[in-house]
C-alpha cells in the first residue's frame, strides 16, 4: 500500500467517525470538493449500465471508440459493502474483492475520470458506505432506479424505488452530502407525464448532477416503443442535464442516429445500451467498424485485464447475435478458458505474448518487492506493515500463526496474544498481536478475524526476520520438529485411525487449540469485537 492508499484508508476511518458525513463541517468540505474537477454530464454520449456487459473490457473499448462517459454494471450494495479494495500491481488495476475472492468491480487509471459506478440499493446508509468505498477510484456514483428485473426489484431496488419517492429522496440526499463526487440516478418513466415530471423535480432538489431517463415504463420491454415525448417534457422541466436512454431499437442504428435521438427527446445527453452491446464502435464518429474487428479489440482488453472467462464469452455472444449458432459461435460456446477463446478467433499468438508480458511484470514486481510499504513502521507503540494474508501462499494446514507460536515456545516466551477489532461499516477486521511486550499489526483490514490474526502474525515474523511458512521459503524446522516429536509418541493402541489421518490431526491441533483460546477471549466493546487481555 503506497502513501496515497494509506491516506484513502485514513479518510475512510475519518468518515466513520463523522457519522456517514453528517457532521456539518464535513458537509461543507464535501461541497467545496464538489466544485473542483467535477464530471460534466452535458452534451455527452454515454455507455449505459448493463448487467454482465458493463465490465472493464467493454467500458475501455467504448471509451476507445468515442464514448465520453461509461457506466459499470449495476452492483448490489449488500455485496459491495463486504468487498475489500485491493491494488493489483500486476494488472495495474484497483479491484474490489468479495469474501468469496470474486472480483466484484475492477477499474483502472484509463477510465478513472470517466467511469460512473452504478449501485443497486434501497438503504441510504448502505448506499453511502459503498459510495465512500469506491469514490476515490471513480468519477461519479449512480443509483439504479430503473431496472425492472426481479433480481433488482425483489430487494426494493431498481424500479421498485419509483413507488417510494421518500426513500429516493433519502438515498440521493445522503449520497450528495456524503461524498465528494457527483451523484446521478437512472429512472424509468411513470404512467403519466405529470407523475414523471413531479418525481424528477423532487429528485433535482436532492442536488444530483444529472438524471438518466429510460423512455419506457417499468412494465414495458424493448419491443415497446420508446416515449420520447416523456423525456422531452422532463428535459424542459428541470435545469440539470437529462440523459435520454432507450433508443437503441427504435432510433440508433448508426453513429449519426445518436444526434437524431437527442433531438427527438430534447435531452442534453444520450445513453446507449443494446446498440453499444451489439457493436461498441457505435460511438465512433467516423462510422462503426465491423463486429469481428470490435470483438478482437474486446478480447485484447479481456486478456490484458484477466476478465472472467464466462463474462468474456457472454459479451462476445451478444456481439455475434444471429451468428451465435454458426461454427464460430459453437466453438466459442465450447471454450472454457481465455486461451481457448483466443484460439477460436485466431489470436493464440496474441494470448501467448500477453501472458508472457504479465508473467514478466509479476516477476519484476516480486524481485523489487522491498518497497517502502513492506518496511516496518512505528505507529505509536505498534509496529505496523502493509501486508495481507494470502491462503494460497502457504501449504495446507500451515499458517504464520503456527510459526509464530512455535518460535515463541522455542524462545521460551509467553504465547502470542491477539486483540481483534471489527470495523462496523464494512465488517472488516484488524488484529494486533503482542509478543515479548511488543505489538505488531497490519495496516490492511481483512475479511475475517482469522485472516486478520494471520496478517498480524506475518508482520511480527517479518519484523523479527523469522520464517513464516510460505511455499518455497527456506524451512525453519520449527513446525517440522514438533511433528517429529509427536510421531515418536506413537499411535494410540486402541485407535483404528490410519497413520496419515493421525499426522493430519496432529498438525492441525495446535492451530485449533490456538483458535479456541483466541475465541474464548473475544468480547464486544462499543459495537466492535476485541480480545479481552488477561
Amino acid at each position: 500500500m503506497d502513501r496515497k492508499e494509506l491516506r484513502a484508508e485514513h479518510a475512510f476511518a475519518v468518515r466513520q467517525l463523522c457519522g456517514f458525513g453528517s457532521d456539518a463541517g464535513f458537509q461543507e468540505g464535501s461541497i467545496m470538493a464538489n466544485t473542483v474537477g467535477r464530471l460534466s454530464f452535458s452534451n455527452k454520449v454515454i455507455l449505459a449500465p448493463m448487467v454482465r456487459v458493463g465490465t472493464l473490457p467493454m467500458r475501455l473499448l467504448a471509451l476507445d471508440y468515442g464514448a465520453d462517459i461509461v457506466y459499470c454494471e449495476e452492483l448490489i450494495d449488500l455485496k459491495m459493502i463486504q468487498c475489500e479494495r485491493v491494488v493489483n500491481d500486476v494488472l495495474e488495476t484497483v479491484d474490489f474483492i468479495g469474501p468469496d475472492e470474486r472480483v466484484m468491480f475492477r477499474t483502472c487509471s484509463k477510465e478513472k475520470d470517466r467511469v460512473v459506478f452504478q449501485m443497486g440499493t434501497a438503504d441510504p446508509k448502505r448506499a453511502l458506505a459503498v459510495a465512500q468505498l469506491v469514490e476515490n477510484d471513480v468519477a461519479a456514483v449512480d443509483v439504479n432506479m430503473g431496472c425492472p428485473k426481479e433480481y433488482s426489484t425483489k430487494g426494493g431496488m431498481g424500479s421498485a424505488l419509483l413507488s417510494d419517492p421518500d426513500k429516493i429522496e433519502s438515498i440521493l440526499t445522503t449520497l450528495v452530502r456524503g461524498i465528494s463526487k457527483p451523484v446521478t440516478c437512472k429512472i424509468r418513466i411513470l404512467p403519466t407525464i405529470e407523475e414523471t415530471v413531479n418525481l424528477v423535480k423532487r429528485i433535482e432538489k436532492t442536488g444530483v448532477s444529472a438524471i438518466a431517463v429510460h423512455g419506457r415504463m417499468k412494465e414495458e420491454r424493448p419491443r415497446h416503443p420508446v416515449h420520447c415525448d416523456y423525456i422531452q417534457t422532463v428535459a424542459e422541466s428541470v435545469s440539470i442535464p437529462v440523459i435520454a436512454n432507450g433508443g437503441s431499437v427504435d432510433y440508433v442504428k448508426t453513429h449519426d442516429d445518436i444526434e437524431k435521438f437527442r433531438e427527438a427527446t430534447g435531452a442534453s445527453s444520450v445513453m446507449l445500451a443494446r446498440a453499444a452491446m451489439w457493436n461498441p464502435s457505435i460511438f465512433r464518429s467516423q462510422g462503426a467498424v465491423s463486429v469481428d474487428e470490435a470483438m478482437e479489440e474486446y478480447i485484447k482488453y479481456a486478456v490484458r485485464y484477466d476478465n472472467n472467462t464466462f463474462n468474456t464469452k457472454y459479451c462476445l455472444c451478444q456481439m455475434l447475435k444471429d451468428r451465435v449458432e454458426s461454427p464460430m459461435g459453437k466453438q466459442l460456446h465450447a471454450a472454457q478458458t481465455s486461451a481457448e477463446i483466443c484460439e477460436v478467433f485466431g489470436m493464440t499468438d496474441f494470448y501467448k505474448k500477453a501472458q508472457a508480458d504479465l508473467e514478466a511484470r509479476k516477476s519484476y514486481l516480486q524481485a523489487n518487492s522491498s518497497s517502502l510499504s513492506d518496511q516496518p513502521t512505528l505507529d505509536g507503540d505498534v509496529i505496523t506493515m502493509a501486508v495481507k494474508f494470502e491462503r494460497r501462499e502457504y501449504p495446507p494446514q500451515i499458517t504464520p500463526k503456527m510459526y509464530l507460536l512455535e518460535w515463541s515456545r522455542k524462545e521460551k516466551l509467553e504465547q502470542p496474544v491477539y486483540e481483534t477489532e471489527q470495523r462496523a461499516q464494512d465488517r472488516a477486521f484488524q488484529s494486533t498481536v503482542t509478543v515479548a511486550n511488543k505489538k505488531y499489526r497490519s495496516t490492511l483490514w481483512e475479511k475475517s478475524k482469522k485472516f486478520a490474526e494471520q496478517a498480524a502474525a506475518i508482520v511480527c515474523l517479518r519484523t523479527l526476520g523469522v520464517p513464516e511458512g510460505r511455499i518455497g521459503e527456506e524451512n525453519s524446522g520449527l513446525v517440522n520438529k514438533r511433528k517429529r516429536e509427536e510421531r515418536k509418541q506413537g499411535v494410540s493402541e486402541d485407535s483404528g485411525i490410519t497413520d496419515s489421518t493421525n499426522r493430519k490431526r496432529r498438525i492441525t491441533e495446535p492451530s485449533q487449540k490456538e483458535e479456541q483460546e483466541s475465541n474464548d477471549k473475544m468480547t464486544v466493546v462499543n459495537g466492535s469485537c476485541g480480545q479481552t487481555v488477561p
